[in-house]
């Protein structure tokens, strides 16, 4: 195990960062050689500060947790990338998993299961929250079902997706769907970020190559 391990903690907002900063303080193997509240920012301090772990909200403004782990993982492949997130769905972890992320943890978790997790990937080990590891052993070896667009998203995302593909704005998409516009947001947010798409133009493109957006859409 490395004796001193350098860590970058990569989140959007300033509480948490300065929460893991504070709790990371306290550990004398463990040393915070900076922090990012964007994943472009995250990105760059990896490149120029080379911490051994770099703890990575997966929503992340600029560019998503995802797709700054995939940057991170080509440009640097020996910063071990944790995880350290609210989301616990399949899809999430999965893409994580695939981006480079070595280790995937809920906000939820104990102050001792984090620093155990940023010990564990610096070592070079896989780590997983409670619970996912067997998830995420079904996910590896289930193969993948044919004929769907876009598996990394949920069949809620992909349903969404395809209203975005058809035109349908917020509201609209809401009403259709008899669910709050907020969590029609939500919905987009994830889906821009699995898809590492910046805006929705971007996505009706994907989309609609895919497929989406016609009279029978396979979702």
């Amino acid at each position: 195990m490395i004796s001193s391990i350098r860590v970058v903690i990569a989140d959007d907002h300033p509480v948490v960062r300065d929460g893991l900063s504070a709790l990371l303080a306290s550990v004398p193997s463990v040393t915070v050689a900076g922090v990012a509240a964007t994943g472009r920012e995250a990105v760059d301090a990896a490149v120029t500060l080379r911490p051994d772990v770099l703890v990575m909200d997966l929503q992340m403004p600029e560019l998503g947790g995802v797709a700054a782990t995939r940057e991170i993982a080509r440009a640097a492949p020996d910063i071990a990338v944790l995880m350290l997130t609210m989301f616990d769905d399949d899809d999430s972890v999965f893409a994580a998993m695939r981006a480079g992320a070595r280790g995937y943890l809920l906000k939820g978790a104990q102050q001792d299961e984090i620093i155990r997790a940023i010990q564990a990937v610096a070592a070079g080990e896989a780590i997983f929250g409670p619970g996912i590891a067997r998830r995420v052993l079904g996910l590896v070896s289930a193969p993948p079902a044919p004929g769907i667009p876009f598996q990394g998203l949920t069949s809620r995302e992909r349903e969404v997706l395809n209203h975005i593909a058809v035109g349908a704005r917020n509201a609209e998409i809401a009403r259709q769907m008899s669910i709050a516009p907020k969590t029609v947001a939500n919905h987009i947010s994830a889906i821009f970020n699995k898809l590492q798409v910046a805006d929705r133009n971007q996505a009706i493109i994907r989309a609609r190559d895919a497929g989406l957006g016609r009279n029978n859409p396979a979702i």
